[in-house]
């Protein structure tokens, strides 16, 4: 019996740890799906769109050409003037005209634009130009951003359940060590001996079978205090519980003989663990503090490994790039040359924007907090004072 029992013991606790991953990865592979997908829509529809030179391209160039004579005439004259032309010339320049469609939406640049519309960055180096890829833009955004807030939201969960128990662990540790610190050999020693002492004297009362119950109440009669009705009840509850406890936990047999009341037993608790989504994050308790210096170390790291393959940042342009990044602001001043590379950075980024929204979270709480205090006291204030009147 033993033999066929371990076994059975590996291959559900094999399933109960697929069934508790299950809604992660379901959450994390439709991103990735719904990102494949958008890519290659936005490769067909906007990769081959036919190239027009339309009439606006042509008066630039026109203007371009004569600004460049007038430039050979007068090498020197109306320098400050000609300077003034090329600008507001430049200004009206769409930058659709020097770019070819082929090599900007590739599927690798279109996932890039996947990755920059549902995570809300939006660079604005690239964007749709044909009215079909404008209207699917919209419509991909519509679904992709509830997605993605959804993945943020059940990967923020195990994120703030990690720090919380780091926090946690980390405050244990400390207030061991400042008591060690602060306890000499002699002090411990009693207090150790007085725990003891403390500890022998607790009884701790098991619940009463029915006859116990019976013959404690005849002798209660006696007494001035009398159980009441209810107390018996929750007493016989309670030893009910007790004895049907470890049939319960021995229930192995009954799903492996009904495989039909075990999935049934499975699906419920998937079901439920779809439901706990955010929960973690609400109990979320750490420093604000501690959460800023997460940040910074996070875009720290990330910032000093940028610049290997992007030529044109230093460590401080990396910096505001991965803040503007995360935070999802996307001015798109700062233009990456290698966009393939930082799609391999696509598990850093999701990870990075959980913990910006997770310091976000906990700055709006304390910002209630705050709000709650300021009211409380501006009303405190304009409370009447209560007016004393001789007798």
């Amino acid at each position: 019996m033993a033999t066929t029992s371990q076994p059975l013991r590996g291959k559900t606790t094999c399933k109960k740890i697929f069934w508790a991953v299950f809604p992660h990865a379901c959450f994390i592979l439709s991103l990735v799906i719904y990102a494949f997908l958008g890519a290659l829509m936005f490769s067909h529809i906007e990769g081959n769109r036919e190239v027009t030179v339309s009439e606006e391209y042509r008066a630039f160039l026109q203007n371009l050409t004569y600004l460049a004579r007038k430039l050979s005439d007068n090498m020197t004259e109306n320098d400050k003037m000609f300077k003034n032309d090329i600008r507001e010339l430049f200004n009206t320049a769409d930058p659709v005209w020097f770019i070819n469609p082929e090599d900007r939406w590739s599927f690798f640049g279109s996932l890039f634009f996947c990755c920059t519309v549902f995570t809300t960055v939006g660079y604005g180096n690239t964007y749709p130009v044909t009215r079909i890829g404008k209207y699917l833009c919209m419509l991909y955004a519509l679904f992709g951003i509830p997605l993605m807030f959804l993945v943020l939201t059940d990967m923020g969960d195990i994120l703030a359940t990690v720090l919380s128990k780091s926090y946690n662990e980390f405050r244990k540790l400390q207030s061991k060590i400042q008591a060690s610190k602060l306890c000499s050999g002699s002090t411990c020693s009693k207090r150790h001996e007085l725990k003891s002492r403390a500890q022998s004297k607790i009884v701790i009362n098991e619940p009463l079978t029915i006859m116990e119950v019976l013959r404690s109440q005849s002798g209660m009669k006696r007494r001035p205090v009398k159980y009441r009705n209810v107390e018996l009840f929750e007493m016989l509850i309670a030893r009910e519980n007790e004895n049907t406890q470890p049939v319960r936990n021995k229930s192995m047999e009954r799903w492996s003989s009904c495989p039909e009341l075990a999935r049934g037993k499975t699906v419920s608790r998937v079901i439920q663990n779809f439901d706990k989504i955010g929960k973690e994050l609400e109990k979320l308790d750490v420093p604000i503090v501690l959460m800023v210096l997460v940040i910074f170390v996070y875009i720290s790291c990330a910032a000093a490994i940028l610049p290997n393959w992007e030529r044109n940042m230093d460590f401080q342009e990396a910096f505001y790039f991965c803040f503007i990044t995360l935070t999802t602001i996307g001015f798109g001043d700062t233009k990456l040359e290698h966009p393939k590379f930082f799609l391999f950075f696509s598990l850093y980024i999701i990870i990075g924007m959980e913990v910006v929204f997770i310091a976000f979270k906990l700055g709006q709480d304390r910002l209630i907090v705050l709000y709650k205090k300021v009211i409380s006291f501006c009303a405190e204030k304009n409370m009447p004072s209560k007016k004393i009147y001789p007798k």
